[in-house]
Parts: C-alpha cells; structure tokens; sequence
C-alpha cells in the first residue's frame, strides 16, 4: 500500500484526480482574498490530496513537483503557508527551506515539512533548516488540517504583536532590534530572522539576565501550541546562535541556564 492509498480525511476515501472534485472546489465569483498556500511535493496522487483538502478548507493552492520550480515560483510570489516535501527531485526540501529562509518573498512565510523519515534526528533537521513544524508520512487529513491551521494561528499572532508593537528598536550589546520592521542587525551587518526567531530573540534581549523556561518560551512565542514541543525551543535557540554569536558552540549572548531554559547576557 502507497503512502497515499493510506491518507483520508474523517475516515472517508478520496479520489484524487476527480475532474468533479476539482470544480466543486473552484471559488465563486466576488469572494474575499484566500489565504496562500503553496505545495511542493513530488508524488502527484499525495499533492493532489493535499491541494484537494486545503481548497476545500478555504485556502488558494498552488502545486508544483520539483525543488527547482518550486524556488523559482517562491522566490517572487508571497504565500501565507508553504507545504514542503523533504525528498524532491531537483533541489530537496532542506536545501530548498534554507534558501527560502535566506531571502526572497517568503522569509517569513510559514513552512510545514512533509517527511517520510520519522527519526528525531531527521525532524530536529528539517526545524533547523528553518520550518515551522513538520509532519511525518503517512498522516491523516484531519492533522494536516490542524497542523496547518496551528502554523497560521502562530504566524498571526506574531504579526498582531507586530502591529501592537510602541518600541522602535531594541540595542542589546551587539544586536539592534527592529520591532517595527521585524529587523536585525547584528555587529552592522542586517540578518534575516524567521518569526519565532526573531520574537525569541527580542524576549530575551529585552528582559537581559532574566532566565525564561522552556516551558515558558513555548506559552509566549508559540501560544501553548500543542503541536509543538521543548525540543522546537532548543532548535530555534540553534539557529539563533550560528545567526548572532561569533562563535555559536561558546556563545556570548544566548547563555543556557542549565536544566532550565535561557537568558539573553545581563547588561553591562
């Protein structure tokens, strides 16, 4: 049985290729703008699945096959949401994530990684190369729907703190930080952050030599989300560090409380 033979949603079989399933999705006339959603998958029965269930639930989809398509479309065109599969022909999914994370018009976009590896090791991989959650094959329409919809409530609630925001920038010792504009320049160089890099990065740089909790971190930056776990906080901590430190294995900044959580240096 193929990865796709064993994916329904709400215990129901669906076609995949149904001309009338793809009409039945097509959005009337006048309605409000849909939320951008961009596939990149190789196997065409498991990309239709999923384009067929994200219309249906709301979204405009666009899908395409290979790595190099895929960071050709990104590079220019701004989606709310990128669905990502690791094993592609042409550029994979992890080299892929990291480019769309370096620049273009998706940095911030919300990236959900598809995966047939289910090892730890190859999740912690795909949440470092910058996506926001990943979802291993086979899986059900009901939790791609949930994880899909978790990643957006994130995304949003960080553009709503965004918006809120009074403080222009924020100098902590070799950083600048710019609430507003969600920017970065670290020792006069701009460095491109994602969203939960960049609101962890800001938490911790505002309250210097206050330790926050992994526990913690995940109710302020992820909203309790359930989907995520204390290892995610340790990724993006990662990442972080080879963005801001000099030295990412003795950092200066991001200090480690060991058994629990982290701290931005104290001031001087």
């Amino acid at each position: 049985m193929n990865v796709a033979s064993r994916m329904s949603y709400q215990g129901s079989s669906v076609s995949p290729s149904s001309d009338t399933l793809r009409d039945a999705v097509s959005p009337p006339p006048g309605t409000a703008a849909k939320r951008r959603v961009l596939i990149v998958e190789d196997e065409a029965s498991i990309r239709e699945l999923v384009r067929l269930h994200l219309a249906l639930d709301g979204f405009d989809v666009t899908e395409v096959g290979d790595g190099g398509r895929a960071l050709e479309l990104a590079r220019g065109t701004r989606f709310d949401l990128i669905v990502l599969d690791v094993m592609l022909p042409g550029i994979d999914g992890i080299s892929l994530c990291r480019a769309l994370r370096t620049d273009g018009a998706n940095t911030n976009a919300s990236i959900l990684m598809l995966t047939a590896r289910d090892t730890e090791s190859d999740k912690v991989l795909g949440l470092e190369s910058g996506a926001d959650d990943y979802l291993a094959k086979p899986f059900g329409m009901r939790e791609l729907l949930a994880r899909v919809g978790a990643v957006l409530r994130r995304a949003s609630r960080a553009a709503d703190s965004t918006d809120g925001a009074t403080a222009h920038q924020l100098r902590a010792r070799d950083l600048v930080l710019d609430a507003d504009r969600r920017g970065l320049v670290v020792r006069g160089s701009r460095v491109e952050l994602t969203k939960q890099e960049f609101d962890l990065l800001y938490l911790l740089a505002a309250r210097p030599g206050i330790v926050f909790s992994r526990e913690a971190l995940l109710a302020k930056i992820w909203g309790g989300d359930t989907y995520v776990t204390e290892r995610t906080v340790d990724t993006v901590v990662s990442r972080l560090r080879r963005k801001i430190e000099r030295d990412a294995q003795d950092p200066e900044l991001i200090l480690t409380a060991w058994g629990v959580g982290y701290k931005f240096v104290d001031a001087d």
